[in-house]
């Protein structure tokens, strides 16, 4: 059917209305995915029960603020969760606390990444080696879309029908990722594909302290791209406790204060602090059972 005058003057407003807001994020599309690291997210399922405590603690470790809690469907099938944003100086959470069964494969996912296209970002993925083993489907604020790498690695990918806009980090979190020695190569050819990412370092003597094994050595690769930061830490699964439990590392400024805000704030101290590849670590659990690496840069050996 003709648009009439009215019509098309109403279309072009929407238009251009939309344009803009959508300029950096179409342009960038035809180079890289990636829209940036403060868009990427931690996704953290804790009890409904325990969300208001975690959200307490995480915030009060590192700084920043949560939006206010919704309830929504954020799966494909019928479902219910409270929602949160938490965003720090330090790293984003999406924090999620069921109050129906969670659907397969949701909570395996470790992080969100925001892309400029879901649909190309899909076919890239796939192009890459991906699986794509939640299919593209709609969301309270946009889509969404789970793929899985070589060595049993989910992500989901999104988009937002608005695009955000937040404020840069002041350190980026590292993604920490734990894969066998017989899917490591794949893993890191095909993401870096994905990802236009680049491989910053290659240990393969690194120390074992840092996978609780002090008298051993392990591979550890570390890659960046437009997404963020990765370690990809390749070993023979002989892991003690919590050791690839925690899917995210966080940078601070200060470990032994950050440490001490966590525990006053409810967190309990898993891994005591130990120095290695030049920085200072340590791992802990927030209430409701968030797992996570904490470390500080610039340590000595």
């Amino acid at each position: 059917m003709p648009l009439t005058s009215s019509g098309l003057k109403i279309l072009t407003v929407a238009v251009a209305a939309i344009l803009p807001t959508f300029a950096t994020i179409s342009q960038a599309a035809s180079n890289a995915p990636a829209v940036g690291a403060q868009y990427d997210t931690s996704h953290v399922y804790v009890p409904v029960a325990e969300t208001d405590a975690f959200a307490a603690s995480f915030v009060a470790t590192f700084g920043g603020a949560s939006t206010k809690q919704i309830v929504a469907t954020v799966t494909p099938t019928p479902s219910s969760t409270t929602s949160q944003l938490i965003q720090t100086p330090v790293g984003t959470i999406s924090l999620f606390g069921f109050k129906t069964p969670i659907p397969y494969p949701f909570g395996q996912e470790r992080t969100g990444y925001l892309v400029t296209d879901l649909d190309q970002s899909i076919r890239e993925a796939r192009k890459a080696g991906a699986s794509v083993i939640v299919e593209a489907f709609p969301d309270p604020i946009g889509r969404d879309a789970i793929i899985q790498w070589p060595g049993g690695v989910n992500m989901q990918l999104y988009w937002h029908t608005k695009a955000p806009n937040y404020p840069k980090l002041d350190t980026i979190p590292e993604n920490r990722i734990y894969v066998s020695k017989d899917s490591a190569n794949a893993f890191i050819q095909d993401f870096l594909r994905f990802s236009h990412g680049k491989i910053v370092a290659d240990d393969k003597q690194a120390p074992g302290v840092e996978i609780g094994r002090p008298s051993d050595t392990f591979r550890r690769v570390r890659i960046t791209s437009d997404f963020g930061k990765m370690s990809l830490l390749v070993t023979d699964g002989h892991l003690p406790y919590p050791y690839g439990h925690e899917t995210t590392g966080y940078e601070v400024t200060n470990l032994e204060e950050t440490i001490s805000k966590a525990t006053t704030a409810g967190a309990t101290l898993l891994v005591q602090p130990y120095t290695s590849d030049q920085r200072r670590a340590a791992i802990v659990q927030f209430p409701g059972g968030y797992i996570a690496e904490i470390h500080s840069a610039g340590a000595s050996q």
